[in-house]
This record gives structure tokens, C-alpha cells and sequence, in this order.
């Protein structure tokens, strides 16, 4: 206020004695608007030429597409399918041998979670676990593998930003995938990739990008959750371990629940407990044990198939 009060003093002056202030030089100057208002005009700065910033979104540059609008409806029929080609020695179960052990054992928590479906809203899920190296990967695409024998559409996306290896374990690209889309440089079609002759679709975490956190932070994330999990009765999301980033924690809160894998004879009590702490304890669906010795598992199911096969 008091450069305003200076300007209109200069002002008056200027009125009653323009002779002698003719040749003073006056950095501010009053402009008066039309509703008779006071504006501060300040000397013309010389021009320079300056390249436009691109625009960024908690440090993240976004590309020339803004328009993140999908149409849910028939989006799918829009994704490409690629073969079922898993890597070798990637312990994933064999559809066309329904009666190995793994194949059971993901079939028994299949069921399990779809009971719990029939009594709560529950399409989101997040598997990760306490440490790295736990199997939580392992769970996450055989958990989607068992699902996808059913009826209904299932997606399991990548959301490991840090350490993505679905990729790979499918032998699938990288790119586009998840950050692709988020970041509008791909529409969504593009990024999810359906498994050919099931109902799995993959998303793969996309490009690499610097700060996983802050991508997982931007509100197109959750907008995109709410809309895969009307499409989809599974959206399976395979997370970085609780006791090293917040990413699933982020992601639990984004979810209708979770799975915790812990590997026997390697994570530590005080670990799940931590990683329990964590997450918001209502959140938590159950643990999933990984690592049993192999004769362990087989006594549960060679009196019923030796049996099955003898009549």
C-alpha cells in the first residue's frame, strides 16, 4: 500500500506542477482502469526468449497426451493378445496337468478368496510381503493363473516399479504398460496385454521411471484402480516388499485387501509382525505360506489321485 500512497502522491504532484516534474523520471507510473481503478504499471522489462518448462507432476514429466478417459466398456476387446510363453523354470502351473500340487494349492486359495468375495466387495487385491525374495511374484501370477481358469476377466498388474519381473517370467515387454499410461503417453488398450486363449490380461509396470512413490501418489492411479475393478472380478497387484518401501502400503490403501507371503524357514516372526503393523490390520485377507518341502504337500493329495486313477 504505501508504493500506491507514494504513486498518487506523485500523481498529485505531477497535477499541480507539471512544468517542473516534466523531466523527472518516474519509474511507476498510475494507470487508471475503466471502473476507476488504481493500477501499478512498472518500465517494460526487455524480452527474452525463454522455451517453455515442460509440464511436470510431482517431478514427473507428462507427455503430450493429457486425456486419460477410458472407455471401460469395450476397452477390452481393444487389447492385444500375446502367447502364453512362460520362462523356464519359473514354477508356474500347467493348465493342462490340473492335478500337480501347485496347481492345488493355488486352486484351494482361489476358493478360499472367492468365498470371501461372495460375502464382501472384494475385486482389488495387493500380494506382497515383508522382504524381498519371499515368493510374492510367484503367488501373484499363479494366484491370477488359477483365477483365469474361471469365467470371469482377471488382470494382474505389475505395480513393482522398482524391481518389475512379470515381464520376464512371461516373456513379455516391459513397455508400455503401467507408468506409460499414467504418465498419458499410451492409452490404456495399448499397455494391457491379454494372455492368449485364457481370460488373464497383464499389465507390465511400463517404462522405468526415477521416483516409483510419486507415480503411485498421482490421482490418475486411483481413478484407474476404481475403473479396473468394475471391469475385471480380479485385479491382481504384485507390490515391492512392505520393510523396503512404502509403495504397498500406499497400494493396500487403494485396495480391497491383501496378502502377506512369507517364505518357511526364512521370514522371521518379528518381520510379519512388522509388515502387519504396517498396513491397516482389517486390510489384511491372510498370509500365504511359500517354500514347503515338496513331500510335505504330496501327502495331502496321493491317497485321493492313486485312488481316482485305480477305479
Amino acid at each position: 500500500m504505501s508504493r500506491v500512497h507514494e504513486a498518487l502522491r506523485r500523481a498529485e504532484q505531477l497535477l499541480e506542477a507539471p512544468e517542473e516534474n516534466a523531466e523527472a523520471p518516474a519509474p511507476l507510473s498510475i494507470a487508471m482502469a475503466e471502473e476507476g481503478e488504481l493500477a501499478e504499471v512498472r518500465e517494460a522489462a526487455p524480452a527474452i526468449d525463454v522455451p517453455p518448462a515442460a509440464p511436470r507432476t510431482n517431478g514427473l514429466v507428462k507427455g503430450a497426451q493429457t486425456n486419460l478417459d477410458v472407455d471401460w466398456r469395450n476397452f477390452l476387446v481393444r487389447c492385444r493378445s500375446i502367447p502364453f510363453r512362460p520362462a523356464p523354470e519359473t514354477h508356474l502351473i500347467d493348465v493342462d496337468k490340473p492335478h500337480e500340487v501347485p496347481s492345488e494349492e493355488f486352486r484351494s486359495l482361489r476358493t478360499r478368496l472367492n468365498h470371501l468375495q461372495s460375502q464382501q466387495d472384494l475385486h482389488l487385491i495387493v500380494i506382497t510381503s515383508a522382504s524381498p525374495a519371499e515368493g510374492k511374484t510367484f503367488t501373484a501370477v499363479n494366484l491370477a493363473l488359477a483365477q483365469s481358469q474361471l469365467e470371469a476377466p482377471v488382470l494382474l498388474a505389475d505395480l513393482d516399479l522398482r524391481r518389475p519381473v512379470i515381464h520376464n517370467l512371461l516373456q513379455a515387454e516391459r513397455a508400455p504398460g503401467f507408468s506409460d499410461f499414467i504418465l498419458a503417453e499410451k492409452p490404456l488398450e495399448e499397455c494391457i496385454r491379454r494372455i492368449e486363449g485364457t481370460n488373464l490380461y497383464v499389465l507390465p509396470a511400463g517404462s522405468p521411471v526415477k521416483n516409483p512413490l510419486e507415480l503411485l501418489n498421482m490421482r490418475h492411479v486411483k481413478h484407474m484402480l476404481e475403473g479396473l475393478r468394475r471391469v475385471f472380478n480380479w485385479v491382481i497387484l504384485d507390490t515391492p516388499p512392505l520393510l523396503f518401501s512404502a509403495d504397498a502400503n500406499l497400494l493396500s490403501t487403494l485396495a480391497d485387501g491383501a496378502l502377506i507371503v512369507v517364505r518357511i524357514g526364512s521370514t522371521t516372526y518379528d518381520n510379519v509382525i512388522r509388515a502387519m503393523q504396517t498396513l491397516c490390520e482389517n486390510n489384511v485377507l491372510g498370509i500365504v505360506a511359500n517354500g514347503a518341502r515338496a513331500g510335505e504337500l504330496y501327502s495331502k493329495y496321493t491317497y485321493y489321485y492313486t485312488k481316482q486313477d485305480e477305479e
